[in-house]
């Protein structure tokens, strides 16, 4: 079992951009809990991080054929507005979990619309770095549920 995270721009400055919206926790802490959840659940995690929209959509075109089940994907600010990031999303038919750190749904108005969470089958946002935790066991339960 393999569950790509995908995280977009500035994500990997955790702990110091914003620290009143995405708290003290570095890019590390977020790999090491990923890690943990990796062990926990006997899966195999890959975390790709980039600032680029073509280098995401790249990775989620590798997805396709690269043996990945399943897919966690914090866009970043390109979740309001990248069709692009929307478009490779939709082309590959794994569980896709959008999440946000930051509860989008309490921001400034432009956050509040995702144009990527339509390819998605869910959406978490608000529950700070758990909220990763929560959409790889969300993953999980959508493998599990396509095996019935």
């Amino acid at each position: 079992m393999k569950i790509l995270v995908l995280n977009g721009p500035n994500i990997n400055f955790l702990g110091i951009r914003e620290r009143d919206v995405y708290g003290m926790q570095s890019y590390d802490d977020l790999l090491e809990l990923i890690g943990k959840k990796g062990e926990e659940r006997g899966i195999a995690i890959e975390v790709f991080q980039s600032n680029h929209e073509g280098a995401i959509i790249d990775r989620i075109q590798d997805a396709y054929s690269d043996g990945t089940d399943g897919i966690v994907i914090n866009p970043g600010a390109y979740t309001h507005y990248s069709y692009a990031i929307h478009d490779a999303l939709a082309s590959v038919s794994i569980p896709k979990v959008e999440i946000h750190i930051s509860d989008i749904t309490r921001r400034e108005e432009f956050r509040k619309i995702s144009v990527t969470a339509p390819a998605c089958d869910r959406q978490i946002y608000g529950q700070g770095l758990a909220g990763y935790t929560q959409a790889i066991d969300a993953v999980l339960e959508l493998l599990k549920a396509r095996e019935k």
